[in-house]
């Protein structure tokens, strides 16, 4: 035993106290302090971690405490720069806000009607036929609005109309905007007042006035549901920064040129809207729900039972299955459910149809019913569904309209990954997403490389909301776990000798994770760089792929089979990658294929079949808010 300050105590903690009357850095003083001692520690840290200032004044002598009060009067202490804590925010929701409609301006038409020339006597009609639009309130879309003076007033002749009525061309228009429902798309936005078959009714400059209206009010509208086709109803970056979906250019006097020369106008109409085959077999869901009542079948939400067991509200559920059945589930138990859609007893033959439908909608297949499986079989009401498929209608319309025939397609909140070859699925598995407060972002983008035992690069909002507050009072915790940390330069540092404290929403320090079993990607990533830092990877928290709610990532998507994922990228087998992994950190480069990190409430699966499922993020009432804004400022449109 030593004596030290005054006090009887053990070699190690004399041994400690002398190093630290050298000079130890005071980062480094806390460490070893907080080693030694228990007391503020974080969970799942070792025992022993503390907070220095609680125990030092048992080691500091007096004469040490005369030393510095000697050399306060001397030189006064400097104050000590914190920052204040912040954080940085995640993508925010805005207020909606439409593009609001401008009236036509006709008035550079007029000079048609006062030129001379030898046009076709339609192009006679029509200069003849301008003066109509004197007076004349047509409000459209600034950009449709532009192409429509500009076309007629380079080509000074009618589309929709030949002599003295609408022409084939023109209610042909008219018929393809009266199905604009079948897209998803309100009827009204579309909607226009259409003269009378014949003219008999009113004198010659009435009947000139009505067509010629008639003609620009159809073109407006047209060039609107050519816009609404291509590019959604909605602009989607305009609802939140989760959003990063461009808009397709339009030419929309180019779009003018193609109807007046076309034959087949609703051919090049419906070529506007995507061409995928999930697109059509959203159409067709939607087509059928439509069709059918309300559903009859109803479930109490509480119901639970399990093999053996009995209860009345078993057979509803059965009665559901049976009606939402698959050529694959039907195939395989149609006849038993037939035989069997009435029983109230839950017998064991039973089971592995729940489990087929359980697995079919997302869910652990685990027989057991509960309100999960319920809800998930029989809690979308024929009106929700509505609203799902037309809400995923117009999501379609955001991506790109020919998807790939060999794509990675995310879709999160099924929670779910497939991956596409020459159109055709040859790997589906669960993923991970972003929790509410970390949510993954909607876009699309291409797949290129593939980096094997990664280092975790840590995004300055992780350092800033989740390390920084711990380091301010454990500045040594990046170098006990892994991290390297280094400056702008590239140098580096010891966590432990900075002084995390002066830092707010900006720290000037790069900082990542080594490759390891405990790394927090795991073996391998792949990428497909972006602005959001979003990739897919593997996790060591294998365990979360066995939850039926998958959302617990910062925004990027974990892959329960990342080898297999990497492996299809590649165009390669298993082995590959094994070998791969076997000889450490590297890089691959992998063929550009399209992926989509996609938030889907309703979509199909590979036949076609449309499935159902939570709105995680709250995103679909969002895009609701902004119909109802888009439907305000089309109101008024004619």
């Amino acid at each position: 035993m030593r004596l030290f300050a005054g006090k009887t105590i053990s070699l190690p903690l004399a041994a400690l106290a002398c190093v630290l009357a050298l000079g130890t850095p005071q980062a480094e003083a806390q460490t070893i302090f907080d080693m030694l001692f228990g007391g503020n520690r974080t969970r799942g840290e070792p025992l022993g971690t503390s907070r220095r200032n609680d125990h030092q004044n048992v080691f500091r002598s007096d004469r040490q405490r005369r030393q510095q009060e000697e050399q306060r009067k001397v030189a006064p202490r400097k104050n000590v720069v914190r920052a204040a804590p912040a954080k940085i925010s995640a993508p925010s929701y805005y207020t909606y806000k439409a593009d609001a409609l401008r009236r036509v301006d006709f008035s550079s038409l007029a000079a048609i009607g006062q030129s001379a020339s030898l046009d076709p006597a339609s192009a006679s009609e029509f200069r003849e036929a301008v003066s109509g639009l004197v007076g004349y309130e047509l409000f459209a879309e600034t950009e449709a609005g532009k192409a429509i003076i500009d076309y007629y007033t380079a080509n000074p002749d009618f589309i929709w109309v030949s002599g003295n009525d609408i022409n084939d061309r023109g209610r042909e228009a008219l018929r393809v905007l009266g199905e604009a429902p079948s897209y998803g798309l309100p009827a009204v936005d579309y909607g226009l007042a259409v003269p009378s078959s014949t003219g008999a009714a009113l004198d010659e400059v009435s009947r000139e006035q009505e067509l010629i209206r008639f003609e620009m009010a159809l073109s407006a509208r047209v060039l609107r549901y050519i816009s609404d086709a291509t590019n959604g109803r909605v602009i989607p970056d305009r609802i939140s920064g989760y959003y990063d979906l461009p808009r397709k250019p339009i030419d929309f006097v180019a779009e003018l040129k193609a109807l007046a020369a076309s034959a087949d106008v609703r051919s090049l109409l419906e070529s506007r809207h995507p061409q995928s085959a999930e697109y059509r077999a959203l159409r067709v869901e939607l087509e059928a729900l439509r069709a059918t009542t309300e559903n009859s079948i109803v479930v109490d939400q509480s119901l639970v039972v399990k093999p053996g067991g009995q209860d009345p509200e078993f057979s509803n559920l059965l009665r559901i299955i049976a009606r939402d059945l698959d050529d694959e589930m039907g195939g395989e138990y149609g006849e038993l459910l037939a035989q069997r859609v009435n029983s109230e007893e839950y017998t064991d033959d039973l089971v592995p149809v729940i489990k087929a439908a359980q697995t079919k909608a997302g869910l652990r297949p685990d027989g057991v019913v509960g309100p999960r499986t319920v809800g998930a079989l029989a809690g979308n009401s024929r009106a929700d569904r509505i609203d799902k498929v037309v809400v995923a209608l117009e999501q379609m319309r955001w991506l790109p309209h020919e998807l790939g025939e060999t794509r990675v397609f995310i879709n999160q909140p099924e929670y779910n990954a497939r991956f596409i070859e020459n159109g055709q699925e040859k790997l589906n598995m669960r993923v991970v997403v972003g929790k509410p407060s970390n949510q993954t972002s909607f876009f699309y983008d291409e797949i290129e490389q593939i980096d094997y035992n990664p280092y975790w690069g840590v995004p300055q909002s992780i350092i800033v909301n989740e390390m920084l507050p711990r380091l301010r009072g454990d500045p040594g915790y990046l170098d006990r776990a892994g991290y390297e940390v280094t400056d702008a330069s590239g140098r580096r540092i010891s966590s432990s000798s900075i002084n995390w404290g002066a830092y707010g929403s900006k720290v000037p320090f790069n900082v990542r994770q080594t490759p390891s079993e405990a790394n927090a990607l795991g073996e391998l990533k792949i990428l497909f760089p972006n602005k959001h830092a979003i990739y897919m990877h593997d996790t060591p928290q294998k365990a979360l792929f066995d939850r039926e709610t998958r959302a617990f990532s910062h925004g990027c998507v974990r892959l329960k089979d990342p080898r297999g994922m990497a492996a299809a990228v590649l165009g390669t087998s298993i082995d590959h990658v094994e070998a791969k992994l076997k000889q450490g950190h590297s890089s691959e480069k992998t063929p550009k294929i399209p992926v989509y990190v996609a938030y889907f409430t309703a979509w199909p699966d590979k036949n076609g079949k449309v499935g159902y499922f939570d709105d995680i993020y709250g995103r679909d009432d969002r895009l609701s808010a902004a119909f109802e804004k888009t439907d305000e400022v089309r109101a008024p449109s004619s």
